[in-house]
């Protein structure tokens, strides 16, 4: 009974944590959750070392760009030694989106990262709707937003 109240404890903290994530970016910009209200919001946490993480940089890039679906990718580099280098890789591979130098800070604020990648997918209302942990495709990230829309409007 004592691990499911500190079960349910530590899910509301992680809730509320992630609800007002605010991130910094490699130019120093804030990205705070509540200041997307009204888009979808895509947390990838990612590496320049992680062969699935670079499979789905370019459907990313195509789901931060393509404004119909009204969403923004904030990708978190995680597991570097150099800040450079993953500043570097971002920019000779044309990474549109924000790119965020991940820390224990990042994953407190966002989730867990228990392998990479690791997604987190929050609505228009600044609500984690979905967390996935693997290679996403734009196809799949699209067909999910789609549903919610279809289920929301019944």
């Amino acid at each position: 009974m004592l691990n499911k109240i500190l079960l349910s404890v530590l899910l509301l903290i992680m809730a509320s944590a992630a609800s007002a994530f605010e991130l910094v970016d490699s130019n120093g910009k804030s990205h705070k959750l509540s200041q997307y209200k009204g888009k979808w919001v895509l947390v990838n946490y990612w590496a320049t070392w992680c062969p699935p993480c670079l499979m789905e940089i370019p459907d990313l890039a195509a789901l931060h760009t393509n404004k119909k679906n009204n969403l923004v990718v904030l990708g978190v580099a995680m597991d570097y030694q150099d800040p450079s280098e993953v500043l570097s890789f971002a920019k000779s591979h044309a990474i549109p989106y924000p790119i965020i130098l991940g820390d224990d800070q990042s994953i407190d604020q966002v989730g867990p990262v228990r392998g990479l990648p690791t997604t987190y997918l929050y609505n228009p209302q600044g609500k984690q709707v979905a967390y996935n942990v693997g290679a996403l495709s734009q196809d799949a990230v699209e067909k999910y937003i789609t549903d919610k829309k279809k289920a929301s409007a019944k």
